[in-house]
């Protein structure tokens, strides 16, 4: 295998790599998005919420931080409960933000909920950065100061020819698909799906149906908190510094996604994070890494200028 070949192929395993984190976490956007017409600018700090619960968890399920001396069984299934755990307070965070700051506020100017959805979205980076309450069983909020998620698996280098795969890679592969599977599933395959779909082409006429509006609103929050709280464990876990601001900018490269592939589309935002997690990579390795972070943005504006609609989007026309 040729030197160009390899590195090429090793870009291509770290962009897709990247890829599923962005695509699950866009997923949140795009069902928000789809259902409300809200840009839910909180989702990314709801992923740094499900980091902080995946650490928390596992500092209760592993105390001494260390894996060794734990069977393979073991350890999967530690890190099974952790992912489920920090999925299921994910889901009820959102539960929470949807109920308490958005629902107040559907019928209000669509501004005043985006106004919000920041308002909410400091509160969260910010208010993890407080120190320690005293009167708390667990260090909590967090503080400022970077933590270090623990292992959960340990890391295992996969011979794949010259390329440097670890289980981390296929594993965490492996499962957004799933989850991403799974939810093509739920959306299209199920009563839920169809009411979420109803709600999204029009909530007036789903209710008039029979359809409780709020309950599959509710529902839909709760699950993309949840998907975003599973990216952010298949992240902290090979990239293990996590802080306040963990969420920040994964969060604002996964909107870019959601709106590459056409926000309020499933596939769409699968096929967005993909895509930006391999440009990024890409370009990092062949040009500058400093150019990283600004390709996001580059692609947002170059589709907000060509194909505002996105790759997956349908071009709708807004009635004055």
């Amino acid at each position: 295998m040729s030197e160009a070949l390899v590195e090429f192929l090793q870009h291509l395993v770290n962009g897709l790599s990247v890829g599923t984190i962005y695509a699950l976490i866009a997923l949140g956007y795009t069902m928000v998005y789809g259902v409300l017409k809200l840009i839910n600018f909180a989702h990314g700090d709801v992923y740094m919420v499900g980091a902080y619960a995946g650490f928390y968890l596992a500092d209760l399920l592993l105390p001494g931080g260390t894996v060794q001396g734990d069977g393979v069984a073991g350890a999967m299934v530690r890190a099974l409960l952790v992912t489920m755990g920090a999925m299921v307070l994910c889901g009820l965070l959102g539960y929470l933000i949807e109920r308490l700051a958005y629902r107040p506020l559907r019928s209000q100017a669509r501004l005043t909920s985006l106004i919000t959805a920041i308002g909410v979205s400091f509160l969260l980076e910010y208010g993890f950065q407080l120190q320690p309450w005293g009167f708390m069983p667990i260090e909590f909020p967090p503080g400022p100061t970077p933590r270090f998620f623990p292992e959960l698996l340990p890391r295992v280098a996969l011979p794949l020819g010259d390329v440097n795969v670890s289980n981390y890679d296929v594993i965490g592969l492996g499962v957004a698909v799933a989850l991403m599977l799974g939810l093509q599933w739920i959306v299209y395959r199920t009563r839920f799906g169809t009411a979420m779909r109803a709600v999204s082409f029009d909530p007036q006429v789903a209710g008039l149906m029979g359809i409780p509006v709020n309950r599959i609103i509710s529902w839909t929050f709760v699950l993309g908190s949840a998907l975003a709280a599973a990216a952010a464990i298949l992240n902290a876990v090979p990239r293990p510094q996590i802080n306040p601001l963990f969420g920040l900018m994964p969060g604002l490269k996964a909107f870019v996604a959601a709106v590459l592939g056409g926000i309020g589309s499933v596939p769409g935002a699968m096929v967005g994070g993909l895509v930006l997690g391999l440009a990024e990579e890409f370009v990092a390795g062949y040009t500058a890494s400093s150019f990283k972070d600004a390709i996001a943005f580059t692609i947002l504006i170059l589709v907000l200028l060509f194909k505002p609609e996105g790759l997956f989007g349908r071009v709708t026309v807004e009635k004055v």
